[in-house]
């Protein structure tokens, strides 16, 4: 397969061995190695020009961000060089089989902006520590054989009391299905729905759950995102088995759910026999008003409840849970094998005790106002720059929406000053359509730094955007 190549019209010629299909899994590495493979063998040469990521997407039939996310990469490791209203071109001279990366390259991030990280220096060790002990002291000695595949009772019980009061969720612990994180409900879930019908999801949103449902073979339609949240009327043109939802704070954006939309997701589910998968990924988070309750409540027979400590406490915790209709929850724990096999019981006695004791509740108030005034601080910081804010009632992130084909320059910069942030091309479905925006953006992860380097991280973002021409 080969494509269309700068403005000159001359063809790449780039093998890419297979048609790519847009999404599919592979092809940002299949691109990758077609790229290396031309300038090795010396059919680009220093100094070609290449043609723009949306000329080469549209062409490949590729999303715009995986061609522009391969470009960057292929920047970092010293193939090509970019510069902004310049383009990119071939740095690296044929015939080199791994080429030096630029002097001064990182490998390791020296500022943490990556959304949906929790301040992990944060983490409560001394009271994670007792309630472990505690746990262990009292725990009955068939607690330490593989059990039920929905989890230990004794936190399936501490969850459902939590998120009955903090969350409005209506549930009994019979209910819950503990998990290793999100990602591994979501997997769940995936393998239930396996034969039932595409999953439609937001235009926007977390594209980890998108290759997941790829890999397992399940397909993903993507409804519209606006002001009121996910375009919820669009799923009576699909004929989507479930819709994944972010109601309560939408990922990115940060919106909530509209009262009408929710209503109308509700029905869609009851009257096609769908179900919602209402994932609650930053709840407890929310900043200038009283926390927006869950979907689930409205609906818990066709609503799936999904949340995780990876915003509360921390990602390698690997601790998620479902709160999972009558309906589902025998094909779901059939799907995790039957038995416990993915959460240890110690984190699990913990957590209930971290819960059951208030250890938990402190520490979200606790990191609530910690970063209510880190938000605030990006937020001024930011007021000297011409970008657009949201997402800023709620969650650990801020979206800044950049002006059009800057997004690629801002990362590029961002990395060689050894910023990690994320781009919000990569967040758009690939296969959405022209009424879906195809925004230039970052998100911001401004909970990931600990206090001492929050400031400078903000200050090298900042020194990023001005190098980038994007100071008023």
């Amino acid at each position: 397969m080969s494509s269309w190549a700068n403005s000159g019209g001359r063809d790449l010629h780039l093998d890419l061995q297979k048609v790519i299909t847009p999404g599919a899994r592979g092809a940002r590495e299949l691109l990758l190695s077609a790229l290396r493979d031309a300038v090795r063998s010396g059919r680009l040469a220093p100094g070609s020009m290449l043609p723009p990521s949306r000329s080469l997407a549209a062409d490949l039939g590729l999303a715009r961000n995986t061609v522009a996310e391969a470009y960057a990469e292929l920047v970092n490791e010293g193939w090509l060089a970019s510069r902004q209203g310049a383009g990119t071109w071939v740095l690296n001279t044929g015939g080199a089989d791994a080429p030096p990366r630029p002097r001064g390259s990182r490998t390791t991030p020296v500022h943490n902006l990556m959304p949906g990280t929790p301040d992990v220096s944060e983490f409560p060790r001394t009271e994670w520590a007792a309630s472990t002990r505690r746990a262990l002291s009292s725990a009955p000695t068939e607690a330490f054989r593989l059990g039920d595949a929905r989890g230990r009772p004794e936190l399936r019980e501490a969850l459902a009391e939590y998120l009955t009061r903090a969350r409005g969720v209506r549930t009994t612990a019979d209910s819950i299905v503990v998990c290793a994180g999100m990602r591994h409900a979501v997997e769940l879930l995936g393998r239930v729905f396996r034969e039932r019908g595409p999953i439609a999801v937001e235009a926007y949103g977390l594209f980890i759950f998108r290759d997941l449902f790829a890999e397992l073979g399940v397909p993903t339609v993507p409804i519209g995102v606006d002001s009121r949240g996910a375009v919820v009327d669009e799923l009576d043109s699909h004929s989507a088995a479930a819709v994944m939802l972010t109601p309560a704070h939408h990922s990115p954006f940060g919106m909530p759910l509209h009262p009408v939309r929710r209503t109308a997701a509700v029905n869609w589910a009851q009257r096609t026999g769908g179900y919602i998968f209402d994932d609650d990924y930053d709840g407890e988070f929310r900043y200038d008003r009283q926390p927006i309750g869950a979907l689930q409540p409205l609906c818990p027979e066709r609503v799936v409840y999904l949340g995780s400590a990876s915003k509360s406490l921390s990602q390698a915790l690997r601790l998620g849970w479902m709160v999972v209709p009558d309906s589902l929850i025998d094909a779901v724990t059939e799907a995790a094998g039957g038995q416990q096999f993915y959460v240890d019981v110690i984190t699990q006695l913990t957590m209930a005790d971290f819960i059951s004791t208030g250890g938990y509740d402190k520490h979200i108030r606790r990191m609530r106002m910690r970063y209510r005034r880190r938000r605030d601080t990006l937020v001024e910081a930011l007021s000297s720059f011409n970008v657009s804010i949201s997402g800023l009632a709620a969650g650990v992130n801020l979206v800044l929406t950049l002006p059009q084909d800057t997004e690629h320059e801002v990362l590029r910069r961002a990395g060689e000053a050894g910023i990690a942030l994320q781009g919000l091309a990569i967040m758009r479905h690939p296969l959405a359509g022209p009424s879906v925006p195809d925004y230039d953006g970052i998100i911001i992860g401004f909970a990931a730094p600990a206090d001492h380097a929050f400031a400078p991280a903000v200050e090298a973002f900042l020194g990023v955007l001005t190098a980038c021409g994007l100071a008023k």
